[in-house]
């Protein structure tokens, strides 16, 4: 399981057929055998009138590989899946939905933006540890999309026409490790402290610009140093990256983020950075997770003010 693939020869030997792919996406989901998700109890076979269904040996509910996780009641094949995974999980700069529809020759836009979605839906690992040590945090403003909105005017905590994005970047021996990305309403003490607390770990350090909203967030040592506008890069060295890096990626593959699913792209984009170093890696990241995760409904997606 740690052998991952690392071409797209390589990718195609391993899972040339739904038969490789189930059994993949069940190794992954039960490392340790089948478990029934009902009862718990791990004893259990894999029918042979079924395809890629186990059924219980205790209570005899039957389970599919996909059934309950992300790839639920999908129609799509697990070869689709799995390729898509891996093309999300492995390119430096991510695929967007137009390019994953020609790349795997998906019939519609719709199924392709579907797929990516609800993979993007997967990028944010269940109880994931929170960031420790030294960390920056910084926040800046992402252009909108729709055509409709004015571009923001002005200068400094300003966002008219644009999105208010807050980001922590852990400091390990003078460079970054994790990052964490989150959609903030204004630059307030309170929204600040929300994502602090969200994101940081009691006892951590948050280094910041110096910006008023920061002091007071709940369990953490602040740091600020306070600077003049063209100064910040120099004690937020690693945040400023990240924001860069973040405004070229969403113009770049996506060009331009809409409000509505921009926190979904910014853990897509946490996802990749923070799997920068084991990128071929990721593909078992993301599957692990998707199989973890409950089910996303279309409704979900195109309204997830609803699921938050």
């Amino acid at each position: 399981m740690a052998d991952f693939p690392r071409s797209l020869i390589e990718f195609q030997r391993r899972f040339p057929d739904e038969r490789a792919c189930a059994a993949y996406l069940a190794r992954v989901r039960w490392p340790d055998g089948f478990r029934c998700p009902s009862c718990g109890q791990g004893k259990g076979w894999e029918l042979s009138s079924k395809a890629f269904t186990w059924e219980c040996a205790s209570c005899r509910r039957q389970t599919s590989v996909t059934a309950g996780t992300v790839m639920h009641a999908s129609k799509l094949p697990l070869t689709v899946w799995l390729w898509a995974a891996y093309l999300m999980a492995t390119h430096s700069n991510g695929i967007a939905a137009l390019q994953l529809q020609g790349q795997l020759g998906l019939g519609s836009y719709k199924s392709a933006w579907l797929l990516a979605a609800k993979l993007r839906r997967a990028m944010v690992a269940p109880g994931r540890a929170l960031l420790a040590g030294l960390v920056e945090v910084d926040e800046t403003t992402i252009p909108l999309r729709r055509k409709d909105e004015p571009p923001a005017s002005g200068h400094g905590r300003s966002h008219q026409g644009k999105m208010l994005v807050a980001a922590g970047v852990e400091v390990h021996d003078g460079g970054p490790g994790r990052v964490r990305l989150g959609t903030i309403q204004d630059a307030s003490a309170e929204s600040l402290h929300a994502f602090v607390g969200a994101h940081v770990e009691a006892g951590a350090t948050a280094r910041t610009d110096g910006w008023s909203g920061y002091p007071g967030a709940p369990g953490v040592t602040h740091e600020p140093h306070v600077v003049g506008p063209m100064a910040a890069h120099v004690v937020l060295p690693w945040t400023h990256r990240v924001f860069a890096n973040l405004k070229r990626w969403a113009l770049g593959v996506y060009h331009g983020l809409r409000r509505k699913h921009l926190q979904s792209y910014l853990d897509e984009f946490a996802f990749r950075f923070n799997r920068r170093h084991t990128r071929h890696a990721a593909f078992r990241s993301l599957l692990g997770i998707a199989v973890a995760k409950m089910p996303t409904t279309y409704n979900m997606l195109i309204k997830p003010e609803a699921t938050a």
